[in-house]
């Protein structure tokens, strides 16, 4: 078993930011919530606290018994975690008298301690907490101050355990990544072994001992997560996985034959499905994002089981999850807001009474696209902007017909050609057109013409949790409406999508 870090999770919006850090390091970890831990194996080489939302002085706010790990390895809490650290140490942990919130610099730094060995003074930070270290207990150490903040750091005498006040997981902690390298290399010792090369390798021997001589049925949609696991598990045992790739007639232009085609280029056994007309009728008279969203998924379910039943002696089912699902799965956060219930095969497994098979489910979505590239799996596939599950039927606004379908694939693809085109693809995260329910007056020739206002969407994202509307340029957003409402028949009107997330969301529905 590698070795790894342990990173327990107590709400903070950025824990996944800090197994990213971790991850570039070349250093395996794990996140799991506070209240969840798992045993301090020989292999876990130091643990990790995250931030919280919470106040460790208030009641039923998260805790952990710290004598777990404390002793056994490293430990680093991170702004909640060392507060926590602290108050439970008999330290003093007040309110803020003002909000620390923001870029601050290090104006004291003992660079004695192992932990900021070459971190520069006056080395600017991320400060996100609104409340303080006031005091520390008479066996800790003051490392590094603020003008604001008098503890900003602090190391447990004879003890390999640190607090920092501040985030080194963001960007704007311009040092972060050097300090959380002294901590998981220096501190902890970890090897920086975790390869793209060295998990693709165990991964496909760990799945040939799983899997042996089992059949395992995949549903591929033609993206990078569905791709890069279909690979890896075909690696492991050949023509035993069977794919299906289904055609819900809510894809892109040409997209059913251009990823079948690739698909098998890359020599996966792969079935495709025509089943138009089946997730048309079902979709029939529907207007209701959520009601589109389940009777996709409903039918789906239904078509990949039919086909999967045609292939015998099945035992395993094939999955592209990726970690962030994971952890989301086991959020510390409690039950959520369902914002938009998502489209995936969640129900197939109890359906099919069928065991599951994620190669992927420890990887981030950046980590997926390494892996994919080492693999050697086609960069146009590697690079595919996110696509969601419903494809166009949550971007034509309104119940779905088949003329729309057609309508707004014609626009999108002007739209995706033309970001290609003119080399702006790979600047953008996420791009796509959405059919509107609206109609506008124009004017064509000396006709007055009265037809569909259709809207471009293009955002810019590390990880589609936030993102800002792209910048395209004025001259490359005007040729293109021009090139929609010329070439495609009932569409007069183009409008570009400003918003960004928070508060919109990339689709509209």
């Amino acid at each position: 078993m590698s070795q790894q870090i342990l990173i327990l999770d107590f709400g903070s919006q950025y824990t996944q930011l800090i197994a990213r850090r971790v991850r570039e390091l070349n250093v395996y970890c794990e996140i799991h919530p506070f209240n969840k831990i798992p045993a301090i194996t020989s292999n876990i080489k130091g643990v990790i606290l995250s931030g919280s939302p919470c106040s460790v002085r208030d009641a039923g706010s998260p805790d952990v018994d710290l004598n777990l790990f404390e002793g056994k390895v490293p430990v680093l809490g991170v702004c909640y975690g060392a507060q926590l650290i602290a108050h439970k140490s008999g330290g003093n942990v007040l309110p803020s008298q003002i909000r620390e919130y923001g870029r601050a610099r290090l104006t004291t730094v003992d660079h004695h301690s192992e932990l900021l060995k070459e971190i520069t003074l006056d080395t600017q930070v991320w400060m996100s907490h609104a409340d303080t270290i006031a005091t520390v207990p008479s066996t800790f150490q003051v490392i590094a101050s603020t003008p604001s903040v008098a503890v900003a750091a602090y190391k447990v005498n004879d003890k390999a355990v640190y607090g920092i006040q501040f985030h080194p997981e963001v960007t704007h902690t311009v040092e972060g990544k050097n300090l959380l390298r002294n901590f998981v290399v220096h501190i902890c010792g970890c090897d920086q072994d975790w390869t793209p090369d060295q998990f693709v390798e165990t991964t496909i021997a760990d799945l040939q001992k799983r899997l042996g001589n089992d059949k395992v049925v995949m549903a591929l949609s033609g993206g990078v997560d569905s791709t890069v696991a279909a690979v890896l598990v075909h690696r492991a045992i050949g023509k035993n996985l069977y794919c299906i790739f289904v055609d819900n007639g809510l894809l892109r232009k040409n997209e059913f034959e251009h990823v079948l085609d690739s698909y098998k280029h890359m020599g996966l056994n792969i079935r495709g499905i025509d089943a138009q007309e089946k997730f048309y009728a079902a979709l029939s008279g529907l207007s209701e994002p959520e009601a589109k969203r389940k009777a996709i998924g409903k039918t789906f379910i239904e078509v990949f089981d039919e086909e999967a039943h045609k292939i015998t002696d099945v035992k395993w089912l094939g999955q592209g999850t990726i970690y962030p699902d994971v952890i989301e799965s086991v959020s510390v956060k409690g039950p959520s807001a369902t914002i938009k219930s998502h489209h995936n095969v969640g129900g197939l497994p109890e359906k099919m009474k069928l065991k599951v098979v994620e190669p992927l489910n420890t990887l981030f979505k950046d980590e997926v696209r390494i892996v994919g590239k080492t693999l050697g799996i086609d960069p146009s596939i590697l690079g595919r902007h996110p696509f969601p599950g419903p494809g166009l039927g949550i971007r034509i606004l309104g119940d779905i017909t088949a003329e729309k379908v057609k309508v707004l694939q014609d626009v999108d693809f002007i739209f995706i050609d033309g970001l290609k085109r003119h080399g702006l693809y790979d600047k953008v995260w996420q791009a796509g057109a959405i059919l509107t329910p609206l109609q506008s007056v124009g004017v064509m020739g000396d006709e007055r013409t009265y037809e569909r206002v259709v809207s471009l969407r293009a955002v810019t994202s590390t990880d589609g949790m936030t993102a800002d509307w792209a910048h395209l340029p004025y001259e490359f957003l005007a040729e293109i409406s021009s090139d929609i409402i010329n070439k495609v028949k009932g569409v007069n009107r183009v409008v570009y999508d400003i918003s960004s997330k928070p508060p919109a969301t990339i689709e509209w529905e």
